[in-house]
């Protein structure tokens, strides 16, 4: 039994020994240690990301892990770390980074749930508005006439309370159409989505004043469209090209029955979805940048649907419906809504719930006793704007936030430069006090929080540090890389001279390719080529009595390139039929270019590229002989072991 026990210990102490703790030292570089958790962190979250399966390899991507370590370190010793733009573009980041820890995560859940109703949804609505000042306490008389008019919306009906009432200064009586969550400030939003079809909400407040809202309908939203297009873009190699003309080439094509999917193979601008027959990704209402093509796609309703051509910003376009069904789930959308949520005025209502509990943690002792003292030394400067704290202000503690001290005089100077906000208003100070108060300790609670979140969150000190130190690698490598190589005219063209065998082009053709998906347009197209007719005439001819038979694209072709037949033969003349992308073609070649070395000019983009290895591999050699690397092989052997499981 004691051997048994002694057999188990043995075995938890060799588990425990093999996973990596907090504080673990994998290797040092000039004596500042880096951690074996944080090499554990990035190679685990990196894993799904690369290509290369050597930098899955712990021994390899260590090596690039500590390449990394060292140009970090070369950027402190230069430096770059105390660079005003530096700090600057740091700090904006850790400002929008510090957003996303800054909420409760039960209250901004449920939240989240309920935008993903209201935007999967909309509500038909018309709504009373009667101003008011957001400063106002005192509204009872415009309350009790809020609640006169809702009598009168029920009684006498919307549009006639409408055409009474409605003066576009005091009064506001308008129709809203249809809208879904985030369209109108929250409080809005909330009244008209809890509102049932039919009926007229209470009154409610809002920053603009007191409303009513009167329901007409609720639908689903217009959930999410999948369509292939083809475009032709305003910006053409071909001169000869009208877009405009021909886009209406290719309509026609399609009503005398050629399939969308093969005119898209061979005339669509948009390459990136061409060879899928200009299949698109779906997308849902107000996702495209592009409002005339998301309308056109939304308002086809069956699936094989085709639209005529029509314009945008990016040229001109034909759609194919290939699928239209209802609102995303929620899993797809969950991150973007929780991004949502916390730029909405309801992030107020995550705020307060998180610093009612930040209140608790920080142990925030507060001297309300104290507000009565405020409230004694404001006057009636405070709505003039010329109120300042007394210089013999009461000296004392307001707030205490753990060992931090907030006093009278820190309340003060919030109220003095608050003033704007109650110029030329009347409002009685021990509202505006209880009002400031709230939004100044809600302020300095998540302050405080803010300035510690570093030490207190491993998460966000982890993203903090991997952008910190990556925005210092970018300024390192564009110094001593990027901009070197590109600058380095000389050093350029020598190791262009050194490598020239790596930069050539394959064969090329400057030809004409006619496309139909008639043979027997192309028979006749090609005999006619061999005739030495002209192109324009051809198209002219076989495409008489309005019927878009052929179309001719003329440009300069690589081996290789998807509009080519894979066995297109490269030789100048009139080609042989081919059979390509679902239609026939024959190709005119003017002019063979036989493979050939490219002109630094030519290959430029690769060789600058190429040139910048270089460089980095040389200067990496350097930073290993002033920075000394020594990596613990036994944390590293541990490090192996926790990553194998």
């Amino acid at each position: 039994m004691k051997s048994l026990i002694t057999t188990l210990c043995l075995f938890v102490a060799l588990c425990a020994q093999a996973q990596v703790n907090e504080k673990d030292v994998l290797f040092t570089v000039d004596g500042d240690p880096v951690l074996a958790s944080e090499f554990v962190r990035v190679y685990n979250k990196n894993l799904d990301l690369v290509k290369d399966e050597s930098q899955k390899d712990v021994d390899a991507y260590l090596e690039l892990f500590i390449n990394y370590q060292l140009k970090v370190k070369e950027a402190r010793r230069l430096g770059l770390d105390e660079d005003a733009n530096y700090l600057r573009e740091f700090n904006n980041y850790k400002k929008q980074l510090t957003k996303n820890y800054m909420s409760d995560n039960k209250v901004t859940d449920a939240l989240v749930i309920e935008a993903y109703d209201r935007t999967t949804n909309d509500v038909k609505a018309s709504h009373v508005l009667i101003r008011l000042d957001p400063s106002v306490t005192d509204t009872l008389a415009v309350y009790n006439q809020m609640l006169e008019l809702r009598e009168r919306v029920i009684k006498e009906g919307y549009e006639t309370v409408q055409k009474e009432v409605h003066d576009g200064k005091t009064i506001f009586a308008e129709d809203l159409g249809y809208f879904g969550g985030f369209k109108m400030v929250y409080p809005f939003e909330t009244s008209a989505f809890n509102t049932p079809v039919g009926e007229v909400s209470m009154p409610f407040r809002t920053q603009f004043g007191y409303h009513i809202v009167k329901v007409f309908d609720k639908r689903k939203a217009l959930g999410e469209v999948t369509v292939s297009h083809i475009m032709v873009s305003t910006q053409q190699k071909d001169s000869t090209v009208d877009p405009e003309t021909r886009i209406n080439q290719i309509y026609n094509k399609i009503n005398q029955g050629e399939k969308f999917e093969s005119l898209a193979k061979q005339f669509s601008d948009d390459k990136s979805s061409s060879n899928k027959g200009g299949m698109l990704a779906p997308f849902t209402g107000g996702q495209l940048r592009s409002k005339e093509f998301e309308n056109v796609s939304f308002s086809l309703d069956n699936k094989g649907d085709i639209s005529t051509p029509f314009k945008t910003d990016f040229g001109w376009h034909i759609v194919k419906l290939v699928d239209k069904r209802g609102v995303q789930p929620f899993e797809e959308v969950k991150n973007e809504l929780q991004n949502r949520v916390k730029r909405d005025s309801r992030s107020a209502l995550i705020n307060s719930a998180l610093v009612k509990k930040l209140m608790d943690k920080y142990e925030v002792k507060e001297n309300k006793e104290g507000l009565a003292y405020i409230e004694s030394i404001l006057n009636e400067d405070y709505f003039k704007q010329s109120w300042k704290t007394p210089e013999d202000i009461k000296k004392g503690t307001l707030i205490s936030i753990r060992d931090t001290k907030i006093t009278f005089k820190d309340f003060a100077d919030y109220l003095m430069a608050t003033e704007r906000k109650y110029m030329n208003r009347s409002v009685d100070f021990k509202s505006l006090v209880k009002t400031e108060y709230d939004a100044f300790l809600e302020k300095k609670v998540l302050e405080f929080h803010e300035n510690n979140l570093e030490f207190e969150n491993q998460d966000f000190a982890f993203v903090l540090k991997e952008y910190r130190d990556g925005l210092l690698l970018f300024d390192l490598m564009e110094k001593e890389v990027w901009n070197a190589a590109s600058k380095d005219s000389v050093g350029l063209e020598n190791y262009f001279k050194n490598n020239a065998s790596k930069y050539v082009w394959k064969d090329r053709v400057e030809a004409v390719i006619l496309s139909s998906a008639s043979e027997k347009a192309i028979e006749k197209a090609q005999k006619d080529l061999e005739k030495n007719s002209s192109v324009e005439n051809i198209v002219t001819s076989l495409n008489e009595d309005k019927n878009l038979n052929v179309i001719s694209t003329a440009d300069t072709y690589e081996r290789g390139n998807q509009t080519l037949p894979n066995d297109f033969e490269f030789k100048e003349g009139v080609s042989e039929i081919y059979e390509h992308n679902e239609a026939y073609h024959v190709i005119l070649v003017n002019t063979f270019l036989p493979a050939q070395p490219k002109t630094l000019d030519e290959a430029r983009g690769s060789v600058v590229s190429d040139y910048q290895n270089e460089i980095e591999e040389n200067w990496v050699k350097t930073l290993r002989d002033r920075f000394k690397v020594s990596v613990d092989k036994q944390t590293l052997k541990r490090v192996k072991k926790q990553l194998s499981k």
